[in-house]
């Protein structure tokens, strides 16, 4: 195999080795995909400004998130069905983060639990709540990632009502997803997937069959999901959901000056400038481009991440510039762990980290928290005002 250089490698061998309805749910966005596209486009609007004639040596990219020291300012975005990319896929990834020093977000609609994660890791991981009508379910979901010791929770926002998404429609992904004639011919080109798939106990929705009344195995899962994403969740949902939880709380899905205010207002202790990476409302703005505002609008008052279109460590080093304390891959970790598994997730850290040292070494900064909007060339119009 010729070597990983860069995240499109991955890429490139996850489409090869997964079944095409999981590759399509990670590599796709909803209705014509424009911001799935603008998410990863708009970095390259963005220009670093070289600097020469400086010390170059004992260069430092671990930053602080939230209060602990990370090897570098990067986190796993939550990714639902993981499990899905590459058999066990949570906890493969988990140990991949956790021995590379940067934190893990677990979707509630993962194949592993919390329970299966946890037992597998020796760190702290973050976990990621979607809100249900089942208050009951929410309450002892919350209460199951206290007892894993999980660090952090991520409250997603924008996820009331489901985009549509058009491959996923045409590809039968459902739960549990349709075995169509078109699926089974290209599980069957799939061989080491479909061998790794059937060795594993672990094919279903862990976090939520056996945790709900009459969800019992994949048949009852679907009729729940469809009614369960709760379109009534307002800002004051938060305040039982903090207090419930008790620890470090962070929104994801802001992309508006004012709901990052708002979120400031109810206490959240830092935020995500996402469009969950395009797979929701097509026709919004890029992560990239509305970050600089809500970082100049909240920056002082809460941690302000970002999430959407990182595939390089440059871009990591662009959303820093621009103000981030943080930022989320999930495409670019996932295509990893569907071409190699946990190795795999290692090797696009790698990439990642390599990229980001590097550049900042080119721009002329030995320390990453040093890096600031000075490192950068931006477009006039970059953040020009919209009617």
């Amino acid at each position: 195999m010729a070597p990983i250089t860069n995240i499109y490698d991955l890429k490139a061998l996850h489409q090869q080795r997964t079944p095409r309805m999981f590759y399509d749910y990670a590599e796709s966005g909803s209705w014509s995909e424009q911001t799935f596209r603008d998410n990863v486009d708009d970095f390259s609007r963005l220009r670093l400004r070289q600097k020469v004639a400086v010390d170059m040596t004992n260069r430092n990219t671990r930053m602080s998130m939230l209060g602990q020291d990370y090897a570098m300012p990067v986190s796993l975005a939550p990714i639902g069905m993981l499990g899905m990319q590459h058999p066990d896929g949570e906890i493969h990834a988990a140990k991949a983060a956790e021995d590379f020093g940067v934190p893990f977000t677990l979707s509630t609609m993962s194949i592993c639990s919390i329970e299966d994660v946890a037992e597998h890791t020796t760190k702290p991981f973050w976990f990621q709540l979607y809100v249900m009508r089942d208050r009951d379910f929410i309450n002892r979901l919350i209460d199951r990632a206290k007892a894993a010791k999980c660090s952090a929770l991520v409250l997603t926002y924008d996820l009331q009502i489901l985009g549509q998404r058009h491959k996923d429609i045409k590809n039968g992904l459902s739960a549990p997803p349709r075995l169509t004639l078109p699926n089974i011919l290209n599980i069957a080109t799939k061989p080491r997937w479909a061998y790794n798939m059937l060795n594993t106990k672990r094919r279903s929705f862990r976090n939520i069959i056996g945790h709900v009344q009459g969800v019992e195995d994949m048949s009852d899962l679907g009729a729940w999901t469809a009614e369960q994403f709760d379109p009534t969740l307002d800002w004051n949902d938060v305040a039982w959901i903090k207090e419930r939880w008790g620890g470090p709380l962070i929104l994801k899905g802001i992309l508006d000056v004012e709901d990052a205010k708002k979120a400031v207002e109810v206490g959240a202790d830092a935020l995500i400038v996402s469009n969950h990476g395009g797979r929701q409302l097509d026709g919004a703005m890029s992560s990239i481009r509305m970050l600089p505002d809500i970082v100049d609008a909240v920056g002082d008052q809460i941690e302000v991440h970002m999430d959407g279109g990182i595939r390089s460590g440059q871009d990591v080093l662009k959303a820093i510039s621009l103000g981030a304390k943080g930022t989320m891959i999930g495409r670019s970790f996932v295509h990893g762990l569907g071409a190699m598994g946990r190795e795999g997730v290692t090797a696009a850290l790698e990439v990642i980290h390599k990229e980001l040292d590097i550049t900042m070494a080119l721009c002329g900064e030995r320390d990453l928290n040093n890096m600031g909007r000075d490192n950068l060339l931006i477009p006039k119009d970059f953040r020009g005002e919209w009617e």
